[in-house]
C-alpha cells in the first residue's frame, strides 16, 4: 500500500502496536509507485489552491483515494473538488473512516505518580493567529478585566519552541482556546500546550459533553459553565488560593496516560494500513463537503 500526498510517515509500520497488523503494507512519497498503489492519501492542505494539485495520470481501476485533514471546515476551502473521487475519509472527527486526534488518553497499568510541575505564574496563552473579531479573543478581551493573563506569539511575548514545555509548565492555567468551534476540534492548544505542560485547561471550542468523550470532565475547565468571563476569572482566582482543589484536576492522571500525535504519528499510519485491509465494499464518497461541514 503506497501514500503519495500525505506526509511522510516517520515510522516503521513493521513496529506497529499490537492492536494494529502493520505486515505487508509500504509507504513512499515517491510518486513513481502511483500506478500500482493500492491507496493515495489526499492531504487537503497540500491540494487546497487547485484541482490541478490532484494526481493527473489515470487513476487505477479501485485505487482508495483517503481524503486526510486535521483543519477544521472553516480552514478547509474547495472542499468540492473532491467530489466523486475520494473513498475513505482520515480527519480528527470521530465518525472518519480512520480517526486521527491531536490526542487522547490511555489507560495505565501499574503505579504511575504524576508530579504537578512547579507553578510560578497563573495563566498563559500562546496564540499566533490573532484574529480581532474571533470569538476566542472577543472572550479574552473580556477576560482580561478581571484576570492577568500572559500571552505569548506573533506580536506578543516570544516563547521559543525548545522551551515551550519548560516555559508553558510554570503556569497552573492554560487557556485552549480553538481557533474555530466544530464537533470533535480539540487540537494541540489543548492535548499539547496544555496538557503536555502539566498546566489546568480552560477550553473554549466544542461543548463540554463533546470533550468528555474523550476525557474525564474534572480534567479541564469550560468558559461555558460560567455566565461571564468575569465569573471565570473569580473562580480562577479562587483555585489558585485552594490548593487540594487545584489538585483534583489531576486526579485523572493516577488511572491514565496522555498520548500525543506529534510522538505518535505511528498509530495514524497503521491505521491507515489496517483500514484498508478491513475497507468495505469500495465505494466513492459524492461530497467530502456536506459530510465535513
Amino acid at each position: 500500500m503506497h501514500d503519495g500526498l500525505g506526509p511522510k510517515p516517520p515510522v516503521v509500520l513493521s513496529r506497529c502496536p499490537k492492536q494494529f497488523d502493520g505486515s505487508g503494507c509500504f509507504y513512499t512519497v515517491n510518486r513513481t509507485f502511483y500506478s500500482s498503489a493500492n491507496a493515495v492519501v489526499i492531504h487537503h492542505r497540500n491540494v487546497r489552491h487547485s484541482k490541478e494539485q490532484l494526481p493527473q495520470a489515470p487513476r487505477p481501476p479501485n485505487q482508495y483515494w483517503i481524503w486526510f485533514s486535521n483543519e477544521p471546515p472553516s480552514h478547509c476551502p474547495n472542499l468540492s473538488f473532491m467530489h466523486n473521487l475520494i473513498n475513505l475519509t482520515m480527519s480528527y472527527r470521530t465518525d472518519s473512516d480512520i480517526f486521527t486526534p491531536f490526542g487522547w488518553i490511555e489507560k495505565h497499568y501499574g503505579t504511575v505518580n504524576f508530579t504537578i510541575p512547579k507553578k510560578t505564574k497563573l495563566v498563559a496563552w500562546a496564540v499566533s493567529n490573532w484574529k480581532r473579531q474571533s470569538k476566542r479573543v472577543q472572550y479574552y478581551e473580556q477576560l482580561k478585566n478581571y484576570l492577568h493573563v500572559d500571552i505569548y506569539g506573533r506580536k506578543h511575548l516570544y516563547l521559543p519552541k525548545n522551551i515551550q514545555i519548560e516555559t508553558l509548565s510554570t503556569y497552573k492555567f492554560y487557556l485552549a482556546f480553538e481557533n474555530s468551534i466544530h464537533e470533535d476540534y480539540i487540537s494541540e492548544k489543548f492535548w499539547y500546550n496544555a496538557l503536555s505542560s502539566g498546566c489546568v485547561p480552560v477550553v473554549l471550542g466544542p461543548p463540554r459533553a463533546n470533550y468528555e468523550r474523550f476525557i474525564p470532565g474534572d480534567a479541564f475547565i469550560h468558559v461555558d459553565d460560567f455566565s461571564s468571563p468575569e465569573e471565570l476569572a473569580s473562580y480562577l482566582l479562587r483555585l489558585d488560593k485552594d490548593e487540594e482543589k487545584y489538585k483534583q484536576y489531576f486526579n485523572w492522571r493516577n488511572i491514565y496516560k496522555l498520548r500525543k500525535k506529534e510522538i505518535s504519528w505511528v498509530v495514524p499510519y497503521c491505521k491507515i494500513c489496517k483500514v484498508l485491509k478491513e475497507a468495505p465494499s469500495y465505494r466513492t464518497i459524492p461530497s467530502i463537503e456536506a459530510w465535513f461541514k
